[in-house]
């Protein structure tokens, strides 16, 4: 069980906060004081101000500004994309989506943090472009369908990941709960995928369309059932149909 964030050793939330480590887990990334973290790394002394202003507010919110904070300069940008504190690589994932005109851009911009070896910041990626993603149902799916072909599980995954219907951290795609197959030129071709991050990543996507069109989600994993019969196959029904 992962630790509360009170309860992580006092010296590593120091280090944490200098931007010098790395959360090993979910607890340890919650305890970081953005404004300390700001500080440390030298970021404007009203960046660091407005983060500690909203220091009590939920970690997304707060990620998301930090993220219109560091938007502004391309440079700073930059810095906070090559830092070690997996958070600041964090709020570069927001700030590129603050930063890209469009769609199409902030995928192609986010795409090496979308990679990025921390499964924080991975999560920050997605998570950022998600609105976008909500706002251009289709669009996306059509952007994001190369990526299910990529040799990187971490960008096959992504493409999974951030147009779950429901998902975790995030609002609710409504196109998908209610015409979840309009996703299925990005769950086709994952369907027997070899990576079980990504495996996870397409049962929960279908578990999350089976509280809206369980009748739909079981049509198609028995279908997949036939068709695939090796075991991500398997393991993704059985995922996808635990609440059925």
């Amino acid at each position: 069980m992962a630790r509360r964030p009170s309860e992580v050793d006092p010296n590593v939330r120091a280090q944490l906060n200098a931007g010098e480590v790395e959360s090993a887990n979910l607890a340890e990334a919650l305890t970081v004081d953005f404004g300390q973290l700001a500080r440390a790394i030298g970021l404007d002394s009203r960046v660091s101000d407005r983060l500690h202003a909203i220091s009590d507010s939920g970690i997304s919110k707060r990620m998301a500004e930090a993220g219109r904070l560091v938007s502004h300069s391309r440079s700073l940008l930059d810095r906070c994309v090559a830092s070690p504190s997996d958070t600041v690589r964090g709020w570069a994932c927001f700030g590129l989506n603050d930063r890209s005109p469009d769609l199409d851009s902030a995928l192609k911009s986010i795409q090496p943090l979308a990679a990025d070896h921390h499964f924080g910041v991975r999560e920050w990626a997605w998570l950022a472009v998600r609105p976008r993603i909500a706002e251009a149902v289709d669009r996306a799916i059509a952007l994001l369908v190369p990526w299910t072909a990529l040799e990187d599980e971490n960008l096959r995954r992504f493409a999974s990941e951030s147009t779950r219907p429901r998902g975790v951290w995030c609002a609710h795609i409504p196109a998908l709960k209610t015409e979840p197959q309009r996703g299925l030129a990005i769950l086709e071709p994952l369907r027997a995928d070899r990576s079980r991050y990504v495996q996870d990543s397409v049962g929960n996507w279908l578990n999350d369309a089976a509280k809206s069109r369980p009748n739909w989600v079981k049509e198609l994993t028995d279908r997949w059932g036939r068709e695939s019969v090796g075991q991500p196959t398997k393991r993704i029904c059985k995922r996808a149909r635990r609440s059925l």
